[in-house]
């Protein structure tokens, strides 16, 4: 099994690359930290029309068609650079659509003229014909519908048909949160878990980010370790810094290794992915927490100002660990598969 990216691949996350930093620069998030949605309508726009949301979505939708590990590359990307915006419940609603036969609004959101948040459950009811209960929505400004996922399978609701919409303060300036309640609420494109694991390619795709978020802090720490000079030395020449570097990489790239094997077992449909998807959401999360976390510390009082960017990797890694299941509901199934071997 080759886990190298391919001359294909690097041409694409080189590309992507290249985007977030012109257009969607970290600074963006302090920007617009006070504005309804975290990304203006004319980036997700750019963004769509560069391919971003249609990558894995079928070609008869606009989409590229490309598998699950491609798909990871480019969010390892996103998580690189911070991007804002319901990037990833947005490509998983495509697919959805498109799985149903809704091609007019797996369309839709390929080309950036639809976008989906997230709903995190919590006590809240689904069915595939129904949502009734309490949710959390994760980006929910200007948004079409929410992905909802359960045990059984994912669907779409209609942002619109929630109601008691109420604004939430979150702890990372790139998201927006709000509660909302579902009153026996209607659900669409509703896909079988055994038919299509949406929340397994989610927790795929979150896994990605959060290895991007370990690389980017791994390497801004690294930096300032060699530049950062006190009493006449880098402040890297010191082991206390220099493990902590270390430590960061090794974490980092653990967390991408098994990122990208967790892809390939569930694109090939290997009898260990479940196993293997789990284990990466909860290697990449605690890299990208750890990471940050030390990021801070190695660059000392400068580390914990707001116009310094570690902090805002520290509030993104722990948004994303949340989502499609923490490493609290990771570690039990893995301990028991484990014990039971």
């Amino acid at each position: 099994m080759d886990l190298l990216p391919s001359a294909e691949q690097l041409e694409l996350t080189s590309a992507a690359a290249e985007f977030f930093a012109e257009q969607i620069p970290i600074s963006t998030i302090r920007e617009r930290r006070d504005e309804p949605t975290a990304i203006a309508a004319k980036l997700w726009a750019a963004g769509a029309e560069l391919g971003l949301l249609g990558l894995s979505a079928p070609e008869a939708v606009g989409g590229a068609g490309r598998d699950l590990p491609d798909e990871a590359l480019l969010f390892r990307e996103v998580g690189r650079a911070l991007v804002p915006g319901p990037f990833v419940t947005t490509v998983l609603g495509a697919r959805l659509a498109a799985s149903t036969g809704d091609h007019e609004l797996a369309t839709g959101i390929v080309e950036g003229r639809c976008t989906v948040a997230a709903g995190l459950l919590d006590a809240a009811r689904l069915t595939p014909e129904r949502l009734s209960g309490r949710v959390r929505v994760v980006d929910p400004g200007g948004t079409g519908y929410v992905l909802v996922v359960g045990a059984d399978g994912a669907g779409l609701v209609e942002t619109a048909a929630l109601t008691d919409l109420r604004p939430l303060e979150s702890i990372d300036p790139g998201s927006r949160l709000a509660d909302a309640t579902a009153d026996d609420t209607p659900v669409t494109c509703w896909v079988a878990a055994s038919d299509d694991p949406i929340r397994l390619r989610g927790a795929v795709l979150t896994a990605a980010q959060l290895v991007g978020i370990a690389e980017a802090t791994r390497d801004l720490s690294t930096e300032h370790a060699k530049t950062r000079v006190q009493f006449g030395r880098p402040i890297g020449v010191h082991q206390a810094v220099k493990h902590r570097c270390a430590d960061m990489a090794v974490y980092a790239d653990a967390a991408l290794q098994q990122t990208l094997f967790a892809a390939v077992c569930l694109a090939t449909g290997r009898a260990d992915a479940t196993f293997q998807v789990l284990a990466a959401k909860v290697v990449a999360g605690r890299a990208a927490i750890d990471n940050a976390a030390e990021c801070i510390q190695i660059h000392g009082g400068m580390g914990y100002t707001y116009e310094h960017d570690a902090h805002l990797y520290l509030k993104r890694a722990h948004v994303l660990d949340q989502l499609f299941g923490s490493r609290t509901d990771h570690l039990t199934p893995l301990l028991a598969e484990a014990a039971a071997q």
